[in-house]
Formats: structure tokens, sequence, C-alpha cells
């Protein structure tokens, strides 16, 4: 097998996590206000169920994705959903790169173009895409305990400056608000396809299903501390805070004495949260290998890099509007694409192991 439930546990786990640590509590924020932790609760309930239904399907079948849908409907139509799912992949991974643009030129390099900063992360993007599971379980291994040390330092120092009474009155903020919020930021949440593109391609036992569940419920309840901690520091004006992650650690009383040693630990978070960006696009190229035929993935993953290069330098000053469109729009296909598709794979043949 390719992968394994280990590798898994620690994509959800760590993942889930960095991929909501830049804007995502703004832009909730922006919407719900202090319940805000309630709209992002609301998003991984729904998306724990399909987590834990698609994990459990797995201890149904051994087949691929691919496999249950070619069984089921036939090759080309199995080919088409796969470019489908490869489209969604390069579409969700569009406004997590246009803000890691934003980010990292706004915290590390904040004197140089941020094109010029950037655009060197497609060196990276280009090699690292072209791999197969394989390498993501391999990344995985190296990114969890990364993930974990940086986000216990990153709670370590902002938890004694959190003032939880911010966080009250709850539901005072009005109901279709909160759910606004969770319609704005649906199309972050994209894990339940990664766990159909890993079916498969790891080897299931008993009790697998329940650990990848918790794996994205412990990250789910991070999350939500994170969001706590940082409306705990910031009250009011939490909506402004952009780049959420290098905010909650500015008032440690040690940072007086030692300097920015919080940037120490957001350069190592950076190295999860830049395997995090690629696994999309890693999964996009897959998808598009499967839809095509074609097997050269080095070939595939340039062409797919080098239309975000494209859509980087066009969209470079247009960040707002991309979000927002989003935001208002992208929810379509999120709903399709994590709720509805992954609970249908239980209508599909899934017979023997192949």
């Amino acid at each position: 097998m390719k992968i394994n439930v280990r590798q898994i546990c620690f994509i959800m786990a760590a993942y889930t996590v960095v991929a909501r640590l830049l804007l995502f509590p703004m832009e909730l924020s922006n919407i719900s206000g202090r319940d805000y932790l309630f709209s992002a609760l609301a998003g991984f309930a729904v998306q724990t169920v399909v987590i834990w239904a698609v994990a459990y399907l797995c201890s149904r079948t051994q087949k691929t994705f691919f496999q249950l849908l070619e069984d089921t409907f036939g090759n080309i139509v199995a080919r088409i959903i796969y470019g489908l799912f490869a489209l969604f992949f390069m579409a969700g991974t569009l406004v997590p790169i246009l803000e890691h643009k934003l980010y990292v030129h706004a915290i590390f390099y904040d004197t140089l173009p941020s094109l010029t900063v950037f655009l060197p992360f497609f060196f990276f993007a280009v090699f690292a895409a072209s791999k197969g599971f394989k390498n993501i379980g391999r990344s995985a291994d190296i990114c969890f305990p990364l993930f974990a040390l940086c986000f216990v330092f990153i709670m370590v120092m902002s938890f004694g400056e959190a003032k939880f009474a911010e966080l009250l009155p709850v539901f005072k903020t009005p109901v279709t608000k909160i759910f606004g919020g969770t319609v704005a930021g649906a199309y972050r949440f994209v894990e339940p396809c990664w766990l159909l593109m890993f079916m498969g391609h790891f080897e299931y036992k008993k009790g697998d299903a329940a650990k990848i569940t918790v794996s994205y419920a412990v990250a789910a309840a991070l999350v939500l501390l994170f969001l706590a901690v940082l409306y705990g520091i910031y009250g009011s004006i939490t909506p402004s805070r952009q780049f959420a992650v290098s905010k909650t650690a500015l008032y440690f009383p040690a940072i007086d004495m030692l300097g920015r040693i919080d940037l120490l630990v957001l350069y190592v978070m950076e190295i999860v949260m830049l395997f995090w960006l690629v696994l999309n696009i890693q999964l996009a190229v897959q998808c598009i290998s499967e839809c095509t035929g074609y097997k050269d993935k080095f070939i595939i993953s340039l062409a797919v890099n080098a239309v975000f290069i494209v859509l980087t330098v066009t969209l470079d000053h247009k960040f707002s509007a991309v979000q927002g469109f989003f935001a208002s729009w992208f929810w379509i296909a999120t709903l399709l694409f994590t709720v509805i598709f992954p609970l249908c794979a239980w209508a599909l043949k899934k017979g023997a192991k192949r």
C-alpha cells in the first residue's frame, strides 16, 4: 500500500488546522462576530460526519474511488468525474495560494515585492506535486511533529493573555449570520475529498475509521481553541486581525526581553503550511492522470502549476474580489464534492477486493 492510516491521521490532524490559521478567523468574525466559534463548529460537525462515512466505507472495500466509479458507471464516466475533482482541487487551492502569498510577504519579507518572494514556491510545488501517495504519507510523518510542537508553543505564548469573557454573551448574533459564516467559510472544508482520494491506497484495519474520524475531530477542537484564544485577546477588533497565527503571541511577556521569538515558531510552521498547500495540487495531478490516462505526472504538475503561476500574477492585487466570490458562491461546489459525492459513494458497487 502507498500510504498508511497513521499518516492519514497526521494529515487530518495537522493540515486541517494550518489551513485555518491565517484569514479564516477574520472572515468568520466579520460575519458572525463573537459567535464565530459556532459558525466554525457547524462546518466541522458536517464534515466530521462525512469523514466518518468515507472512512467506514473504506472498511467495506479495498477498491479505489476511481475503481468504484468505473465498476458502477464505466470507465468514461469515472474519468469525467475525476476530471471534475481535479478542477475542484485546483479551484479550492486558488484562495489559499493567494492568501499565503500575502502572508509570506507581510510577515517574513515585507521589504520585497510579494511576487518576487512567493513565485519560487512553484519550483517546490512542481517537484512535490509530481510525487505520489507514498510521498504524501512521508511528508505527513515529517510535518506532524513540527505542527504539534509549533501549535503548543503558540498556545503557551497566547493562552495567558486571553480573556475568554470577551466571548460572552453567546448566541447574541442572529442565527442567519452564524450560518452565514458557515456558508462563507465552506470553501475551506475539503478534507473529505482527501480521504476519497486515499481510498484503496491504504490497508484498512479494524478501528481505523474511528482513528481517522477522531483525528479530524481533534483538529476541529484545536481550531476552535485557537479561535477562542484569538477572540479572548482581541475582542471586538478580531475582524481586523489579518493572519491570525502571527498575532496571537504578540503580547507574550518574554517577547519584550527576547524579541520576536514567535517568528521562529512561524518559520517552522511555514514548512507544514507549504506541504498542506501542495497536497491539493498533488491530488489534482493524481486526478488528471487518472482522467487522461497520462502517466507522466511531472508534465501534468508542470502544466497545473503553470496555470497557478498565471493566476497568481494576474490576480496579484485582486485577492479581496477573489475571496469574496469564493465566500459567496463556492459553497455550492463544496457541498457537491465534499458532502454529496462522498456520501453517494456508498451507493457504488463495492464488490470484492481488487
